[in-house]
């Protein structure tokens, strides 16, 4: 990284910038705001939550202190509200491209969408990298992106009338259509005029589970399977009318279209984070276990990002990292003041920055 001016308009200033909304990200919040660190959170997602809301939003999750049993959802929801009273700035559907020293000490960083941030410290909670939805190379598709190609149910819009094609051949393309099938349930005007699944052949990598729901559905007429793999599109006054199969059987097939949703899952992406000039160990970022700091100054790793000597990906060691990280970050962020160990349940500056009334006043 190398000193450089910072171009207008003018960035964010932040004592704290995170990259990544997931668990461990949002409990750093929580760790730096507790130390009178105000932080923004950036997430290449479009929602809070991490991996475990968006692989496993409805599974359960046992290893997670104090908490015997809770969702992918219900973590997310319960650290954001753990958060909240430190009102962080939460930007999603954000990747970070670029990362400046500047002449100051502080950090600018440049973030998807002309964005950028001035911060003093920089945490990186990305988990194994951004993870971004697997799509299908196909010439032409990524220009129908948002008006007939989706990874989201949530973004398709209206499905009524529609011919519906899902390409998946695991948990998520049958969790996609169970959705769709069951919003057709609590409202018929709703359905889809054909819903129909895309797959090399007919053999799915998903839990027993899942497979059955699959095969209800079709029994009941309610999905049809087509076997494929797709090698193009057909296009038709600027739409898609379908898209292009090389069957098993090797012959030539069509499976006629107006909204296409892949289905394959998310791929994490390390992306610009390797060209920041940190020292990386297998993809990951090395740090010290004092500071959980990175080889470049006032940058932390916290989280799956990150490696040392027995390091485990394990939640709790996350948690754990954030509260170093997060003291170690303080005399960059206050120099001069002195970093005080206190407690949730006596400090009454704590309980100011909470916003809890103090134990013993009315």
């Amino acid at each position: 990284m190398t000193a450089s001016a910072a171009p207008s308009p003018l960035p964010i200033e932040t004592p704290a910038l995170v990259v990544g909304a997931g668990p461990v990200g949002l409990f750093q919040v929580f760790q730096l705001g507790l130390l009178d660190i105000p932080s923004h959170v950036v997430d290449a997602l479009p929602h809070v939550g991490g991996q475990p809301v968006e692989l496993y939003p409805d599974k359960p999750i046992y290893d997670v202190p104090g908490i015997p049993m809770c969702t992918g959802r219900e973590l997310a929801e319960a650290l954001l509200k753990q958060a909240s009273p430190f009102k962080p700035g939460i930007h999603l559907s954000r990747t970070v491209e670029s990362v400046e020293r500047q002449a100051d000490g502080r950090l600018l960083v440049g973030v998807s969408g002309g964005m950028r941030f001035l911060a003093r410290t920089l945490f990186i909670a990305g988990g194994v990298g951004a993870f971004l939805p697997r799509t299908i190379n196909l010439e032409g598709l990524p220009a129908f992106e948002g008006t007939q190609l989706f990874y989201r149910l949530e973004d398709a819009g209206d499905l009524a009338g529609r011919r519906v094609v899902v390409v998946g051949g695991g948990e998520e393309a049958i969790d996609m259509l169970d959705r769709i099938c069951r919003a057709t349930e609590r409202n018929p005007g709703s359905a889809p005029a054909h819903l129909a699944l895309v797959h090399r052949r007919d053999a799915f990598n998903a839990s027993d589970e899942a497979l059955e729901r699959l095969r209800l559905l079709r029994a009941g007429g309610a999905v049809h399977f087509t076997a494929g793999m797709p090698t193009g599109i057909d296009t038709t006054d600027g739409l898609i009318s379908s898209l292009q199969l090389l069957t098993p059987e090797g012959t030539p097939g069509t499976e006629p279209l107006d909204v296409l949703i892949i289905a394959q899952g998310l791929s994490p992406r390390l992306g610009p984070i390797t060209q920041w000039g940190l020292a990386m160990e297998r993809k990951q970022l090395v740090v010290d276990t004092e500071h959980f700091q990175t080889s470049e100054p006032g940058i932390f790793a916290v989280g799956d990002i990150n490696t040392y000597p027995g390091k485990k990906k394990l939640l709790v060691c996350g948690f754990h990292e954030c509260a170093l990280a997060a003291y170690a970050a303080a005399p960059i962020v206050h120099p001069g003041r002195p970093v005080q160990l206190q407690y949730t349940t006596t400090s009454t500056r704590l309980h100011q920055l909470l916003g809890v009334p103090h134990p013993g006043r009315g």
